[in-house]
């Protein structure tokens, strides 16, 4: 007769859960990729007139986003959405380039939440990472954060503080809205790439892969 060692009862494996604003830098990462490219071909800071452009750009993808603002569903999930936002910054800055601003319906008139939070996701983004494009606007333009330059600046608390309360408020939103927002991320920075190659008139688009 043999006797059979019992197997011991194995835990089961631990499913990681991914949060929403890693699943977003994650799933968006070849989007933003693109930007930088785009960027470059754009020459953004070799002379005024090139930087007046992306400031268009800039205004019409704010006016895009800051179209939400009203939205009562945007304002419960994001508590401090007064604060945040760069449209009279980026008009501000085309007066002071004595550049036309752009007179253009919005492109979002049908976006909602939770698609409207990806918007923002990307705009957010843009905002904690241009201290990089201020610095060159001042270096190579002799712009600043009170002149021109405006809608590079950080927000009065500092990119970094309201960058992290922006995340708590992304990490809080319910699993199911997730595929949203992400879809909505995805639509914002493929118009502000629409907007960078309509101003620069650039033709074709570098590759990118979307997570």
């Amino acid at each position: 007769m043999t006797t059979t060692t019992p197997i011991p009862d194995v835990p089961p494996v631990a499913t990681v859960q991914v949060s929403l604003s890693q699943r977003l830098k994650a799933e968006t990462a070849g989007q933003h990729d693109r930007m930088e490219s785009l960027m470059a071909r754009a020459k953004v800071f070799a002379g005024r007139d090139h930087y007046a452009r992306f400031t268009a750009a800039q205004y019409l993808f704010q006016q895009d986003v800051e179209s939400f603002f009203d939205d009562p569903s945007l304002r419960d999930a994001v508590p401090d959405l007064q604060v945040r936002g760069r449209l009279q910054a980026a008009r501000d800055d085309l007066a002071d380039l004595g550049a036309t601003v752009p007179d253009e319906p919005t492109a979002t008139a049908s976006v909602q939440m939770p698609a409207a939070l990806g918007w923002l996701y990307v705009s957010e983004g843009s905002t904690l990472g241009a201290a990089f494009l201020l610095k060159a606007a001042q270096e190579q333009l002799g712009l600043s954060a009170g002149f021109g330059a405006r809608n590079l600046a950080a927000y009065p608390e500092g990119r970094a503080r309201v960058w992290k309360r922006f995340v708590a408020a992304l990490d809080a939103q319910p699993a199911g809205t997730h595929d949203a927002v992400v879809a909505g991320a995805h639509a914002a920075y493929d118009r502000f790439g629409a907007l960078l190659k309509a101003s620069f008139k650039l033709d074709g688009s570098p590759s990118f892969t979307r997570g």
